[in-house]
């Protein structure tokens, strides 16, 4: 499959601020490879992370982190790694989802079907989504260091990037809270 985007560089650059939320019982700063990952990826590109946060496997401590952060006027987009899977403790999709004023399934229909060509049947245990919330983008994903170098460099990167033709989601930022 050839990637259906171009990017335009006579196009000025615009960073985007992150922050990163890790979802998991067991995770520490040390361990956290998916949050190492995105962490570096996003400044490596270019954007600016704001703040990054680990916390348990728990609806209400996920819930009230993400209100505060889509509360922020610097932050753009929170992405968060961890819980999207089936299993009695995974609530991220249900504490992201709870935010949203907007879905974005696109985000999580591309996500499996590119994760299919890599692992097969079994990217239908994965509930990867996107949404925004008071101008802010929310994107849950799964808990893998490999899923989410799938989901920044076959999505996120090109839709984060104001210069990625024929459109991106950063010159849409401005006009998220029109009515």
């Amino acid at each position: 499959m050839t990637a259906k985007h171009v990017l335009d560089d006579s196009r000025k650059f615009i960073p985007v601020n992150f922050c990163i939320l890790t979802m998991s019982d067991s995770r520490t700063l040390e361990t956290d490879k998916s949050g190492d990952y995105l962490s570096s990826i996003i400044q490596e590109s270019g954007h600016k992370l704001v703040e990054r946060k680990i916390v348990p496997d728990n609806l209400a401590m996920i819930s009230e982190l993400l209100k505060s952060w889509i509360e922020r006027k610097n932050v753009d987009v929170i992405l968060g790694t961890g819980g999207t899977g089936v299993t009695g403790r995974d609530v991220s999709p249900e504490a992201f989802e709870d935010h949203y004023e907007k879905s974005i399934p696109g985000f999580g229909e591309l996500f499996r079907m590119l994760s299919y060509d890599l692992i097969g049947t079994s990217t239908i245990q994965s509930r990867a989504s996107g949404g925004v919330s008071n101008g802010t983008y929310l994107f849950a994903l799964p808990g893998s260091p490999g899923a989410c170098r799938d989901a920044w460099e076959k999505i996120l990167k090109h839709q984060l990037d104001n210069r990625t033709r024929p459109c991106n989601l950063v010159e849409l930022l401005p006009r998220l809270q029109e009515n």
